[in-house]
This record gives structure tokens, sequence and C-alpha cells, in this order.
């Protein structure tokens, strides 16, 4: 899926409020279309998993946030930023796979745990 991002000026290129934030409301539509797609893959990842105990793998956590704070690094985010904003959209991503997971199941007639 390509994202288009609303014509805006880049931040150095801003010079009143008004340009900054159609720049900022620009980004967040943006950001909106992937956080959409995002979600898409958990519930791939709920129809795909076999038990509910494999919903949450702490492992996997610790590697997207390691990845994450590396690119970042690469494109001049700041950590200080970039990781609890990553640990929280995967703390609700995990909340939102174990509804998912739950309502296919329930669909499906299968007893949760």
């Amino acid at each position: 899926m390509l994202i288009e991002i609303d014509d805006h000026k880049s931040p150095a290129d801003c010079a009143t409020m008004t340009e900054v934030r159609q720049g900022v409301d620009a980004l967040d539509r943006a950001l909106v279309k992937l956080l959409a797609e995002r979600q898409g893959f958990m519930d791939a990842a709920a129809r795909i998993k076999p038990h509910r105990g494999v919903v949450r793998d702490e492992a996997r956590i610790e590697d997207v946030v390691t990845k994450v704070k590396a690119a970042a690094r690469e494109a001049g985010l700041s950590e200080a930023i970039a990781e609890p904003v990553w640990r929280t959209l995967i703390d609700r991503c995990i909340a939102y796979e174990f509804g998912s997971w739950d309502k296919r199941r329930t669909a499906e007639g299968e007893p949760l745990p």
C-alpha cells in the first residue's frame, strides 16, 4: 500500500504556526493509514496463531523495540520518543490481537480459555 502524504512544507521551510500545523496534520493522517494497515497484521496474527498463549511474545516485543530504536537513530528520531511510542503501540496492538483472537474463536464456536 502506498501512503500518500498531503502536500505540506518541510519543517525547515515553515515560517508560520499554520504551516507547522498543516504539516503535522498531514503526517497524522498518513500515520493513521499506516497504523490501520499494522492493525490488519494483528488480525492476521490472530487468525494464524494456534492458541491464545502465544499472542504475547516477549522476545518478539524486544526484537521490535531494538529494530525501531536502530531505525530511529538512522532517521534522526529521538529514541526518547520512539521507544515509549512503540512500547505503547505494541501493548495496544497485543490487546487488540487478544480481542481479535477471542472474537474469531467465539465466532467459530470454540470455547475460550
